[in-house]
């Protein structure tokens, strides 16, 4: 993105809540851009549980209109607005004690059904079921005998969280926003009045600066919302707390199970989810004060993550049946100003969001959860327009279907025969429609071109060759980590990070992207340099260690003085 003409909105900060932001303002017909200092979803929201949930433990802080809205959000994401990236996920939720916990327990996921087909327009997920101590074993078998005496089954979504933001962004864009990624603003501009009326920017692939000009700006950078209000040289705005949460990934074949679990601990709630080929187990909930871009599991989480698993699994993991992990920030909003003395545990925190004007001209929207982006996106562009003119056009994303989403339903029913002139076997060909949905089509254009991205990767055979292309093609990657790490999950859902594909990754990308020798041999180091740092990092136990060990690898390759061409992706266009 580069200087233009004025802007409606500019939103900084390419995560979940940001993408949505520039969604709902493009479809309202304002001209909007939205820059992102790393990747898309870089900062947070590509490190999530991976849920699209109500919260049924908000329930228990009785906060009941959270949760009936994160509800309603969770259903349009499933059956309207984005099914092909959403799915509908069985939990057990354990019973220990025979008499008077069920009807405690029943009363909480009764009431979570309730508020989830209440004023629901479309088909929801089934009512939760009772199972007694057999019932449990057929779901789960790998259940430690004893360790529960039955459980309520119910229904809640999974999601993949990186591609649900990348999604966001080709679909505003396809609306006309203009989006960059690894863009960085420096400082805001003001007029006379000390008014914001835009922010300078520079391009980190090729370091060179740019002034975006803008009516409102609006702030969705997560935990570091108070650095972006800094740059405006004010003191208000929001507080926000980081609290680092960390997931392992275990191999499916592991832990025999149909369902996911969620259990208890005396610091946060862990999840046991199926996904994909893979089960996701976490999370932890503690503060955090290390660098904001770079959080890693230490070797204490890990091992706390696994000790809590092994509560209920008859055969305990250890850590040889870890193929990754991943860490992220939540951005707990805390009460008062910026400025204010309040102190808060982050397991105490709500949820809820807050839009506020930090400086003039400038807006800041913090807290929330992934789940209720849209509601959140929906806010802040109001806030920025002004009640009497959000009345006059209004937020339209609760029927703005997402990229892939329209027809995939009808695809899903084709499976075989999309694969067949590819040789894809229908699981192969479901699997790229819960990634890509409708826009499967775009890989099979590929293929056309070139029959041989059909193939699987060598070195990570859940994936196309032809994915790895498309990521550059038409999803905006920049750098092998791009790949590795939000358009595929082979960063922690392949052994060794995915090291055995970076080969043959790397040449797919040096052909499309243009990269010379040099170009691609920086990129495989970087990768293979940050892998290292993070096994490093799981060998430490604080995280002011762990920080240290994955300080040792540069967040991305630097590329400013150098003669190395930079592309222009679909998703990087000029204002």
């Amino acid at each position: 993105m580069t200087d233009g003409p004025e802007l409606d909105i500019l939103v900084v900060g390419g995560g979940i809540t940001g993408a949505g932001i520039a969604l709902d303002a493009a479809t309202r017909g304002l001209r909007v851009g939205i820059v992102e200092a790393q990747d898309w979803a870089g900062g947070t929201s590509r490190w999530s549980s991976k849920l699209v949930h109500g919260g049924l433990r908000y329930l228990q802080a009785l906060d009941f209109k959270l949760v009936a809205e994160a509800l309603g959000e969770r259903e349009r994401l499933l059956y309207t607005l984005a099914p092909h990236l959403v799915k509908p996920v069985p939990f057990l939720y354990p019973i220990t004690h025979k008499f008077w916990e069920r009807p405690y327990v029943t009363a909480g996921v009764g009431l979570y059904d309730t508020l989830a087909h209440l004023g629901s327009k479309v088909a929801s997920m089934p009512f939760h079921r009772h199972l007694g101590e057999r019932g449990v074993a057929r779901a789960f078998p790998g259940i430690r005998p004893g360790s529960m005496v039955g459980a309520v089954k119910y229904w809640d979504g999974k999601v993949d969280d990186a591609r649900l933001v990348l999604t966001l962004v080709r679909t505003a864009a396809g609306y006309g926003a203009l989006a960059a990624s690894r863009t960085r603003v420096t400082d805001f501009v003001k007029n006379d009045d000390g008014v914001v009326t835009g922010a300078n920017v520079v391009d980190l692939e090729t370091d060179t600066q740019h002034t975006i000009r803008a009516k409102k700006v609006i702030a969705a950078t997560g935990v570091w919302t108070e650095e972006t209000q800094d740059l405006a040289e004010t003191d208000g705005g929001l507080k926000v707390l980081a609290s680092k949460g960390i997931h392992i990934v275990v191999p499916r074949e592991r832990i025999a199970g149909d369902v996911g679990l969620i259990l208890q601990t005396e610091k946060s709630v862990l999840f046991v989810i199926p996904w994909e080929h893979h089960w996701i187990i976490g999370t932890t909930d503690t503060p955090y004060e290390q660098d904001l871009a770079a959080p890693v599991a230490t070797g204490a989480d890990i091992d706390y993550v696994i000790e809590h698993a092994n509560v209920v699994l008859a055969d305990p993991l250890t850590r040889e049946d870890v193929i990754g992990t991943y860490a992220g920030l939540r951005p707990l909003l805390q009460p008062g100003v910026k400025d204010g003395s309040e102190e808060t545990a982050s397991t105490k925190v709500s949820r809820e969001h807050t839009v506020t004007e930090a400086a003039p001209g400038l807006i800041t929207i913090a807290g929330g959860k992934l789940t209720t982006y849209r509601v959140m996106a929906e806010d802040a562009v109001d806030f920025a327009l002004g009640k009497d003119t959000a009345a006059e056009v209004p937020s339209a994303t609760d029927r703005t279907l997402l990229h892939g989403a329209d027809g995939y339903v009808a695809l899903t029913r084709q499976a075989e025969r999309l694969g067949a002139p590819h040789g894809w076997d229908k699981r192969r060909v479901t699997g790229l429609l819960n990634r890509y949905g409708s826009g499967i089509a775009e890989l099979q254009e590929l293929v056309e071109q070139d029959p041989s991205l059909a193939r699987p990767l060598e070195g990570a055979p859940q994936y196309l060759r032809a994915e790895i292309v498309q990521a550059a093609r038409n999803e905006g990657a920049l750098h092998l980590e791009d790949v590795f790490e939000t358009r595929t999950r082979m960063s922690y859902d392949q052994p060794r990070h995915g090291l055995d594909a970076l080969e043959e990754v790397a040449d797919l990308l040096s052909r499309e992207l243009d990269w010379d020798d040099t170009r691609r041999d920086q990129e495989k180091e970087a990768y293979r340099r940050r892998c290292a740092a993070e096994d490093a990092a799981a060998e430490t136990y604080d995280d002011a260690e762990a920080a240290a060990a994955r300080a040792a690898a540069p967040a991305t390759i630097d590329l400013s003085g150098t003669d190395h061409p930079v592309p222009e992706p679909t998703l990087r266009e000029d204002a």
